[in-house]
């Protein structure tokens, strides 16, 4: 009996933990379960994409800038310089990014200035022209400036050009294409899902002849250009970044058969349908619709949509390379870590041949210290870029 008595204070211990752990708001205990992915070693990519697709999805934009890098697997301390001075010069795409980018002062925030807007727009300008003439294989088309924008506008021009790269090479691989035959295959996608769901709804749009051009500019921005919400943008992006590169069509599909009454009810014809479905309501309920978009997506995925005819025989680049960019994302280590070794490089000095430093003990001596000015300069400017760390604001958040 008294090992019994013994034993109790501890289980009753454990059971307050846990009536705790079930009480802590399910926000504060999503920052926790970021935080503790974060600083796994390697990192914790599943918990953060589970975190990045369910309700509320990474919260802040503080957040964002931890998970979404870790989600494409970018080193937050090994990111490209920014674009050169000439990277606009003689290039082929320059005039028509610079035409829409011109365009899109609507994708910046309300009342901010204008001086603060241009130079985003200058940053902007640059960033996707520096993305192209990295990789060369890739093609700029129009709405790609409003996926770089969104990035932008939370990440700053460094990270964006980082990010950016990954993207292009692989989500938004299909996009960049020379021609858009991949684009309009991933649009075919619509049509099967939508008859596997709600034949009725599938046949009226048959017979209407609507096509699935309306959802062209959804996809190919992610949504970033016919939502006028940031906030649902971000959240939309939270999800994609999280998701097969597939998501996006799987998301229109979910949009429309939500309108379902709406375009059943209108007249079935080509104008009328496509009028209505290209105006995208701003009221969505975008935790709902995700949620069925991944429910969708498990029971409709890919493999079983590409049985239809007009799904086969095609190479998307995206779906052939996501096991391998998934794979690649499971070895990073948390920032605390990538931060050390950034500082040990710094305070490591070159070796050097030992009848040089026989030979030039005076100069040496001057090399060293100005050597650990260097270094203390260096590791001061990379305290500096991660000051805000995890740690005070985590708590400031919960407490």
């Amino acid at each position: 009996m008294r090992k019994a008595r013994k034993r109790l204070p501890a289980s009753g211990s454990q059971a307050s933990v846990r009536r705790h752990e079930e009480q802590l708001p399910w926000k504060k205990q999503k920052l926790l379960d970021i935080h503790q992915a974060l600083n796994c070693d390697p990192v914790d990519i599943e918990t953060l994409r589970r975190a990045a697709a369910s309700e509320g999805g990474l919260l802040t934009d503080d957040i964002r800038r931890k998970v979404w890098p870790k989600l494409l697997s970018v080193n937050v301390y090994s990111l490209p310089a920014k674009p050169s001075k000439d990277v606009r010069e003689d290039h082929k795409d320059y005039r028509q990014v610079v035409l829409d980018v011109r365009r899109s002062m609507r994708r910046f925030p309300k009342g901010m200035r204008v001086d603060e807007r241009e130079v985003l727009q200058e940053q902007l300008i640059d960033i996707i022209l520096d993305v192209l003439r990295r990789n060369p294989q890739l093609h700029y088309y129009q709405g790609y400036h409003d996926l770089v924008v969104t990035f932008l506008l939370v990440l700053g021009e460094r990270m964006t050009i980082a990010m950016m790269e990954k993207l292009s090479n692989h989500h938004l691989r299909d996009f960049m294409d020379p021609t858009m035959d991949n684009t309009k295959h991933i649009l075919n996608y619509l049509m099967p899902i939508l008859e596997r769901v709600d034949r009725e709804l599938h046949d009226f749009m048959i017979r209407s002849e609507v096509g699935t051009i309306f959802a062209l500019s959804w996809l190919i921005t992610w949504y970033g250009y016919v939502l006028s919400d940031f906030r649902h943008v971000l959240r939309l992006y939270d999800f994609f970044l999280a998701s097969h590169p597939l998501m996006a069509i799987y998301f229109a599909a979910v949009i429309v058969l939500y309108r379902q009454k709406e375009v059943k009810s209108t007249e079935c014809d080509m104008a009328s349908v496509h009028h209505l479905l290209s105006q995208m309501p701003q009221d969505l309920p975008y935790e709902d619709l995700i949620g069925r978009a991944q429910k969708l997506f498990i029971s409709c995925p890919p493999s079983l949509m590409t049985q239809s005819a007009a799904l086969q025989s095609h190479n998307i680049i995206a779906i052939s390379t996501f096991t391998d960019f998934q794979s690649s994302t499971l070895k990073q280590r948390p920032d605390s870590v990538l931060r050390q070794q950034l500082q040990k490089r710094h305070e490591r000095p070159p070796a050097l041949p030992m009848s040089t430093q026989q030979a030039n003990t005076n100069q040496l001596i001057k090399m060293a210290v100005w050597g650990l000015s260097a270094t203390l300069g260096a590791a001061a400017l990379a305290v500096a870029q991660t000051a805000m760390d995890w740690a005070p604001e985590f708590l400031s958040q919960i407490f």
